[in-house]
């Protein structure tokens, strides 16, 4: 869930303040032009009988979503063009055929919001009870790794066991249930995230790179360690960030940190191939396009879907104001559930990941869908 120049997609709200999502929430439980704030949906007022919330607007033009007009269209057309999916349907499969002929020709802003608006109308997505969904954000992470245990690397990147199925917990495994082969040697701390992440790189000291991509997990359920530490009072309510939390650990090494670690009983192992520069591979099997891909719930969106997000008021110190733009889904996670719950993929690298590790923001999602 990375820094040289970034991309023109999703600016950075100019009154917003200088952002892991899967790795914030994960934790507890990138940058979009917003010069206005999020008004959340209405929640149903009290009476003697329950209220549905209001239904969603069916058709919606795409110049009515909040912040069209400001949206770098042509960098959403190339993100679109990047994970549109064939097979969906002749209308889907259509609209990105004619998308990735136009952005051969090299279009201008003007042919791309062009062809979005002609193309494409919206729907808003709701939560069951009309409130606002959330927003968080993950990335590659890329860690030092050893080919060998030491005192400070004394964590294995385990490849998949040949006993998967008794392994246990991440106590048990920790302990040594699982028969398998080590990798690579990490900080806990450090292979602690990467198994959040669920891939990343591995440099090591004599320059070389590899990447670990996951392998298998232990079929546990994820727990999120943010808020037990804010409940035993080791991090505050609102400083519970990724870099917070990783900070934490760091500093407590050893028997204190495995515990708290220990909490989350699911356990990733991984294979480890050359490292080719590219961004991380999503659930749909394409390269996700840095700020401009989402991982969201299967069982509500599909691969390949447009989406538009609008996102403002992050509560973790260090958040940025706001996140909006056209955005592709293109991934999914354990803790993604529900259809306004995405988790913005920001790229490679530190950078990424300390802007990552401060998104937890309230979120509006519209479906954008090709025209029949």
């Amino acid at each position: 869930m990375r820094a040289a120049a970034q991309p023109p997609a999703l600016p950075l709200a100019r009154s917003g303040a200088a952002r892991l999502g899967v790795l914030s929430l994960l934790l507890f439980v990138a940058a979009c032009a917003s010069t206005s704030p999020v008004v959340p949906p209405t929640a149903p007022r009290p009476g003697p009988g329950p209220v549905s919330p209001p239904a969603p607007v069916e058709g919606l033009s795409l110049t009515a979503l909040p912040g069209w007009a400001e949206e770098d269209h042509l960098a959403a057309l190339r993100a679109y063009v990047a994970g549109c999916a064939r097979g969906r349907g002749a209308a889907a499969e259509a609209v990105c055929a004619r998308a990735r002929d136009l952005a051969a020709r090299r279009p201008t802003p003007s042919d791309a919001r062009a062809f979005l608006e002609a193309n494409f109308v919206a729907t808003e997505a709701r939560t069951e009870d009309g409130r606002a969904g959330l927003l968080t954000a993950y990335f590659a992470p890329e860690y030092a790794a050893r080919r060998a245990p030491d005192a400070e690397f004394d964590a294995p990147v385990l490849s998949r066991p040949t006993n998967l199925s008794e392994v246990g917990d991440r106590a048990a495994i920790e302990a040594g249930s699982a028969q398998s082969s080590a990798l690579a040697w990490m900080r806990a701390e450090d292979l602690f995230f990467l198994q959040i992440q669920g891939s990343g790189t591995l440099t090591f000291p004599d320059g070389a790179r590899l990447r670990a991509a996951y392998a298998a997990d232990n079929g546990a359920k994820f727990v999120g360690i943010a808020r037990p530490m804010a409940e035993r009072g080791l991090l505050p309510q609102n400083g519970t960030s990724g870099d917070a939390i990783r900070g934490w650990l760091s500093a407590h090494r050893g028997a204190e940190a495995r515990a708290v670690m220990a909490l989350n009983p699911r356990y990733i192992f991984f294979v480890v191939g050359p490292d080719d520069g590219k961004e991380a591979t999503g659930a749909a099997g394409v390269p996700l396009p840095a700020r401009r891909s989402v991982a969201v719930d299967p069982s509500r969106w599909t691969y390949g879907d447009a989406v538009w997000i609008e996102a403002d008021g992050g509560d973790l110190v260090g958040a940025r104001a706001s996140y909006r733009g056209l955005v592709m889904a293109l991934d999914t996670g354990s803790a993604i559930r529900g259809p306004v719950r995405a988790d913005l993929y920001i790229g490679r690298g530190d950078a990424a990941g300390q802007e990552a590790g401060a998104v937890r923001h309230p979120l509006r999602m519209w479906r954008l869908t090709p025209k029949g």
